[in-house]
């Protein structure tokens, strides 16, 4: 009977717990590989130190490289699971910046209204808070159709090309202005922020990251200019992440809301 007990409070605290749409990164232990290289990414569905579990291979919409000798469709054969998280073996050729695009298939999601105001400012997606506030709509329920489109900078060798600013066509895309191989510590990053092929304004844009020694690198926010460019300071080496999501109300009957989320992640040495 206690058993019993125990495992039905269980359950109700599993069920009352958040349940939340992830974020979606590429990660290496460091992003500096050789030339010719065979490189295992990871895919990490959840947070930027743990993923919750990994993508299915009939989930992968899109795996691309891109380097100095132009852009590569990856066969989904690249993609393994590995526990809870996702594996990508790609291969590099000569020197230069590389660019590693993943997409996802669409997922549906539904969270009652409470939970769903918590999902909306925990991930900081002010302007669909802000329109069921003005609504009156807090306490309605939401269903969203979402999709992840992430992408990593890999320094191959020491050559720096321009394929750190390759634009992959994803629904959504952070384009950087400046090669963050370039960068040290305490420089500037630009980067735009692209959707639906157009540069778009007002975004809410997050970065941050993990410093060499595992410790958390504070996030810093910030909202895309009139030119759909984000700026932030890179103030300690490290792993780093850029990211935003856009969600708009859906026009497809039994959805509410549609969203693209989108992450960039590279290191600063």
């Amino acid at each position: 009977m206690k058993r019993r007990v125990l495992l039905a409070l269980v359950l109700l605290a599993l069920v009352a717990g958040p349940v939340f749409a992830h974020d979606l990164f590429l990660l290496l232990d460091h992003f500096f590989v050789s030339p010719n290289a065979t490189v295992e990414l990871i895919v990490r569905n959840g947070e930027f130190t743990k993923s919750e579990n990994a993508i299915e291979r009939n989930r992968v919409a899109h795996l691309d490289v891109v380097g100095p000798a132009g852009k590569r469709a990856q066969d989904t054969t690249a993609v393994s699971a590995r526990g809870k998280e996702t594996v990508l073996k790609i291969q590099v050729g000569s020197a230069g910046t590389y660019v590693v695009g993943f997409a996802t298939k669409a997922s549906e999601i539904s969270l009652d209204g409470k939970k769903f105001n918590e999902y909306l400012r925990e991930e900081k997606i002010t302007s669909v808070l802000a329109a069921r506030e003005r609504e009156k709509a807090l306490a309605k329920p939401a269903r969203e159709r979402y999709a992840k489109h992430v992408k990593a900078i890999l320094q191959v060798g020491e050559a720096r090309s321009g394929q750190f600013a390759a634009k992959l066509g994803y629904p959504v895309e952070l384009v950087p202005l400046d090669n963050p191989y370039d960068l040290r510590p305490g420089a500037t990053l630009r980067v735009q922020c692209w959707v639906r092929g157009q540069l778009r304004a007002g975004l809410d844009v997050l970065a941050g990251g993990l410093h060499p020694d595992g410790a958390a690198i504070p996030e810093q926010a910030t909202v895309s200019d009139q030119n759909g460019v984000a700026t932030f300071k890179l103030g300690a080496s490290g792993r780093w992440y850029v990211k935003f999501i856009d969600m708009v109300p859906s026009r497809t009957q039994g959805i509410d809301y549609e969203s693209n989320w989108t992450t960039l992640t590279f290191e600063v040495r």
